[in-house]
């Protein structure tokens, strides 16, 4: 099923989520060496990336939500959809808790109930981020039709069912 939200010939939701995983991985990893370490200036890169991660997160759902939209109902792929996005709300909601629990605080250090948070949001993102590769890499969704090895350029004005895929190439 081919994306919905484009940029360039590319679906603008995988490009997206790499900023907001990112940087919301960036600022569990702060979070730890600040506890391994107790070096303040590490709760300070954690609290930006924290803010930037889940600004990168809102942005990144809306073209989410235009391609799960689009997505046939009644499918496996609609179900693992859903699945994907309320655990990503999930994953920005408590993320955003953990923010919350850290904003008013000297040099925003991170209290007990802002650091359990980010931990479980991070555990949920990898299963959501698995969720999302299922739904690429198993179930299509987001890939063009006819995508195949021989595709011409997503640039280019042809489709890529118009070339022809190699078949049984290497065995």
């Amino acid at each position: 099923m081919e994306s919905k939200a484009k940029v360039l010939g590319h679906p603008i939701h995988p490009i997206l989520i790499v900023f907001p995983l990112g940087l919301l991985s960036a600022s569990v990893i702060f979070d730890i060496v600040y506890l391994l370490t107790n070096t303040a200036s590490f709760t300070l890169v954690s609290f930006w990336t924290l803010v930037g991660g889940l600004l990168g997160g809102l942005v990144a759902a809306v073209p989410g939500w235009i391609d799960w939209s689009a997505i046939p109902a009644g499918t496996r792929a609609k179900r693992v959809g859903l699945a994907h996005g309320l655990g990503n709300v999930v994953v920005l909601l408590l993320f955003a808790g953990s923010w919350l629990f850290r904003r008013d605080e000297p040099g925003y250090l991170p209290s007990t109930v802002a650091l359990g948070l980010s931990f479980v949001a991070f555990a949920i993102a990898g299963v959501t981020g698995w969720l999302g590769g299922e739904l690429v890499d198993r179930l299509g969704v987001g890939v063009d039709d006819g995508a195949n090895l021989n595709a011409p350029n997503s640039l280019s004005d042809r489709r890529a069912s118009g070339a022809h895929p190699v078949v049984n190439a290497v065995r």
